[in-house]
This record gives structure tokens, C-alpha cells and sequence, in this order.
């Protein structure tokens, strides 16, 4: 069969198909008559290669003798020109010997290639079948899919975002200053180790600072490419392949994407804006308490009382003595309270460091207490 315009589709005239036959007697099991007949066909096909092979194999020694035979009856036909004539008779019956058995090779040569020719013939003539209708131009594959990896511990993760952090700081700050899609993709297709969970992390981290710092535009810039980026690695893990491999397909849907989709990109960054700023609000009232933290420690009084914290429990004259650094007005506030209570401030304002005691009022204190006890026996 062929067309007019020169194709040859007679190469298809005869395919074998008998595996895809459904009408079979129905007491026969359709699936085992077919796994029947392909094993049949199959042997056939290792038979016919066999049988290829042996003449190929027959036709090349046949070949080889033939050339060793011809080189022999150069040798004696040389010789029989040069040499003695009392080895004239000898060599002359070796001759016709070596000349019959090249007749004989020259014969079988022919024909080998008469039934090689015959056999290439037969196999054009071959049936195609599923097994033998193609071949595999080549036998790997490659499967653009991330390779199972052991999980990473907690540690080994904050080990490896500190050490990409320190190595990429400079161009992950630089890509979180993008502003154009075009730009963002070039960047990240030259430098595609960019594209990772450590970058993602970073983006957030100086969104953040630049929080704290009261820059909230730079920071709403860095997490509109925080987002880009989390879009990204969430494509990877849908697609389940690298995020190298796929941050093309990302801005080549984000540029010509529809409303419902710009509309998810613009919530998740509204969603992390406002985690920025609960976020930096939260680090700024914990440094606060750290440092008045700071700060009360270094207030403490040999006791370990703070001053400020006694001065606030003190009553209201005794404050006023504090206030205006005057001794006498804090004797009389003093002398107004209650024995027991007047101890317990002055014992505080001692711990605090309010009060520094000269010796003798060390001494005083001691004899007031003794007092106190040999009043109560």
C-alpha cells in the first residue's frame, strides 16, 4: 500500500495483533490462550535470531578459511617458481590439494551468502508485533522527582539556616529588595541556591527587624518577597519536585494569573504582616522586660531587696523624709510607727540600701531588740 506523494506505508501491511483478539470460545481463559501464544511467538522469535546468528557465525569462518586457503596457495605457487626440482612433484600434490579445498570454500561462501540473503528476506517478511514492532532507543530514564532524604533533627536544622545565613546574608537581603517579577526571576535563575526553606526563613527574620526598627514600608516590601518565595516551595511540594526546578512556573503563572489567584497571594501576605507585627511587638516588650529586668538587679541592696520596691511600700512620711534627704524628719516618721512596724521598714530599708547604718545605730537596733525580747519574758 502506498500514496501518491511517495510514502511507502506497505511496511504496516502485515502486523501481528492476535494478543489484542477478545473473541475466543468462551471455555477457553481468554488470558491464558493470549499468554499462550506469546510465548509461543516468543521461542519462534529467539529460534529465527538463533538460526541469523549461526549463519553469520557459519559465513565468517567459511570466510576466514577461505582467506588462510588463499594465502596458502600464494605460498606454494611462489615457491614452486623458486624452488628445487626434487620438490617439484611434492609441492605440485599439495597445490592441487590447497586449490581444491579453496574451490570447495568458494563454493560454501556462496552459498552462506545465498542464505543469508534468503534469511534477511524472510525477516522483512516477519509479522510486527508488540515485541517486536520497536526498539528502545536508549534504556535510563530520569525522573525529575526529589530523591527521599532522612529526616533532619532539630539541631541539624538550626545548624544548616545559621551557616546558609552567614554564607547568603547579602543575597537574600538583595532579592527582598526586588520589586518587579521580571527581576525576581532573573535573580533567582542566577543564583537558583537561593531557592530553599533557609531563604524563606531569613526574609522573615528581616522583616522583623525592620519592624522593630519602625521602617513598616521596607518591611512590607521583604514580605511581599517572603510570600514569592513560600509560593514557591509550596508549588515544589505539590508538584513534588526541586523548587529549583519549578520558581519559572511560579512567576510565569503569577504574571497572567487570575483574580481568586492574586487574591490568595495578597491574603497570605496580609496574614504575614500581621504576624510580623505581633511578632516584633511581642521581641520588643520581652527586650523591655529584659532590661528593667537588668536594671533591678543592679538596683538590689545588700539584702537583695529593691529600693524602689521598698520606697513604694513606705508610709507616706516616711517617703517625704527620704525625698528631702532629711535625717530628723525620718527619725520623727519613724518614731510615730508602731514598734514592730518601724523594725520591719528600717530592716528593709536596711536590705535595700536606703538606709546605710552608721555603727551605732547598728548597736541601737541590736539593744532595741534586746529590749523588746526582755520586756516579752
Amino acid at each position: 500500500m502506498s500514496t501518491g506523494a511517495g510514502i511507502d506505508y506497505s511496511a504496516w501491511d502485515h502486523v501481528y495483533i492476535s494478543d489484542d483478539e477478545d473473541v475466543t470460545s468462551p471455555h477457553v481463559d481468554t488470558q491464558s490462550l493470549f499468554r499462550m501464544r506469546h510465548r509461543a511467538r516468543l521461542e519462534r522469535m529467539v529460534a529465527f535470531q538463533q538460526r541469523g546468528e549461526e549463519l553469520e557465525n557459519n559465513i565468517s569462518e567459511c570466510k576466514r578459511l577461505l582467506e588462510a586457503g588463499q594465502g596458502r596457495l600464494k605460498e606454494l605457487e611462489d615457491g614452486k617458481k623458486e624452488g628445487d626440482e626434487d620438490e617439484d612433484e611434492e609441492r605440485e600434490a599439495e597445490l592441487k590439494k590447497v586449490q581444491a579445498e579453496v574451490k570447495i570454500l568458494k563454493k560454501d561462501e556462496k552459498s552462506f551468502q545465498k542464505m543469508i540473503e534468503e534469511y534477511r528476506r524472510e525477516e522483512n517478511k516477519q509479522p510486527w508485533d508488540v515485541d517486536s514492532i520497536s526498539k528502545d532507543g536508549f534504556s535510563k530514564s530520569v525522573l525529575n522527582i526529589k530523591p527521599v532524604t532522612k529526616e533532619e533533627t532539630e539541631k541539624e536544622k538550626v545548624e544548616k539556616h545559621k551557616t546558609f545565613v552567614e554564607k547568603y546574608a547579602k543575597e537574600i537581603k538583595h532579592f527582598g529588595m526586588l520589586r518587579r517579577w521580571d527581576d525576581s526571576q532573573k535573580y533567582l535563575s542566577d543564583g537558583p541556591h537561593l531557592v530553599c526553606e533557609e531563604t524563606a526563613n531569613c526574609l522573615v527574620v528581616i522583616c522583623i527587624d525592620f519592624q522593630i526598627e519602625e521602617k513598616p514600608a521596607l518591611m512590607e516590601q521583604v514580605a511581599h518577597q517572603a510570600i514569592v518565595m513560600q509560593f514557591i516551595l509550596d508549588l515544589a511540594r505539590t508538584l513534588k519536585v526541586d523548587a529549583r526546578g519549578c520558581f519559572r512556573e511560579f512567576f510565569s503563572k503569577i504574571t497572567t494569573a487570575d483574580k481568586p489567584y492574586l487574591d490568595a497571594f495578597d491574603q497570605e501576605l496580609g496574614l504575614l504582616k500581621d504576624r510580623i507585627r505581633r511578632c516584633a511587638r511581642a521581641r520588643v516588650e520581652n527586650t523591655v522586660k529584659e532590661l528593667e529586668e537588668e536594671e533591678r538587679q543592679m538596683r538590689l541592696g545588700p539584702g537583695g531587696l529593691d529600693p524602689l520596691e521598698v520606697y513604694q511600700s513606705l508610709p507616706k512620711e516616711v517617703q517625704k523624709g527620704f525625698d528631702e534627704e532629711n535625717i530628723q524628719l525620718l527619725q520623727e516618721a519613724m518614731g510615730k510607727l508602731g514598734v514592730e512596724e518601724g523594725k520591719y521598714h528600717l530592716r528593709r530599708c536596711i536590705d535595700s540600701g536606703l538606709w546605710v547604718p552608721q555603727s551605732g545605730d547598728s548597736d541601737d537596733e541590736e539593744d532595741g531588740e534586746e529590749e523588746d525580747e526582755e520586756d516579752d519574758s
